[in-house]
């Protein structure tokens, strides 16, 4: 299959083909230059497209998805030369911006402030306000963007915010939301019967809200009852909410699949 056809079958629309033709064209760099080559930042939904072109390329090894921190959402695409082994830790910019109303800010504030500032998304990974630390906020970008931040950055809403740049190893660690872990038995490891263990009904109602539409797994839609799924994978389903598939250790006493997981 040539790179036409390839394109062709694992995206669903322009943008999904423009995106993978790019990182492809990366890992080619990558591969004929023998040098680091790395990606804007990239949603979940666009990581598990590399993830698929990365896959129908069989290159198992010489890339990882990485975003500044261990848990980060929003990631790079680094494509590794034979002599690296790390992601390329330059390529990530952090800042600690600081406003001096705690609890003024949320999320979508500081977003619509940097975008503001006219920033490409792909130039932005997370946005991280921890709760232990009220009034302030940790931004991942690439270094231009980062530099354009504290430069321009005065407010965001009508609140004042300083920024200072702040090397990677001097971030703190961001606590992470506790969850409960769920276990059950599946007949099949299936989306269908994965789906209706997790929320808790029929397997027909599992398949009327996949066939629906209303299904992503890894972000990214689907619409088959016999999809498989795999241990990390994450099922988001419009309405019901959204649940991690943490571990398959193994088989129980009747023969059935063991699942475990939780709801986010």
């Amino acid at each position: 299959m040539d790179k036409r056809d390839l394109l062709d079958r694992l995206a669903a629309n322009g943008d999904e083909r423009l995106l993978l033709g790019r990182v492809w064209d990366k890992y080619e760099q990558c591969r004929r230059r023998n040098i680091p080559v790395v990606t804007g930042f990239l949603s979940p939904a666009e990581q598990e497209l590399v993830r698929r072109l990365m896959g129908a390329l069989d290159v198992r090894e010489g890339w990882l998805l990485w975003g500044g921190y261990d848990t980060a959402q929003r990631r790079q695409a680094h494509f590794l030369p034979d002599w690296q082994t790390e992601p390329d830790f330059e390529a990530v910019a952090a800042l600690r911006a600081t406003f001096y109303e705690p609890n003024s800010l949320t999320h979508r504030d500081v977003l619509g402030s940097l975008m503001g500032l006219e920033l490409r998304r792909e130039a932005l990974g997370d946005i991280v306000l921890p709760a232990d630390t009220p009034g302030t906020a940790y931004v991942f970008a690439l270094e231009p963007a980062a530099q354009l931040i504290c430069q321009e950055l005065l407010q965001a809403g009508r609140v004042e915010v300083t920024t200072q740049l702040l090397p990677l190893e001097e971030l703190p660690e961001f606590p992470q939301a506790e969850r409960t872990l769920q276990t059950a038995t599946v007949s099949s490891l299936r989306l269908d019967a994965v789906l209706a263990a997790m929320l808790h009904c029929s397997r027909s109602m599992a398949a009327e809200l996949i066939t629906a539409g209303r299904v992503e797994i890894n972000h990214l839609p689907v619409e088959s009852v016999h999809a498989p799924v795999y241990e990390g994978d994450v099922f988001t389903v419009r309405g019901k909410g959204r649940f991690g598939l943490t571990a398959l250790p193994g088989k129980s006493r009747k023969d059935r699949a063991i699942i475990e997981f939780f709801q986010y």
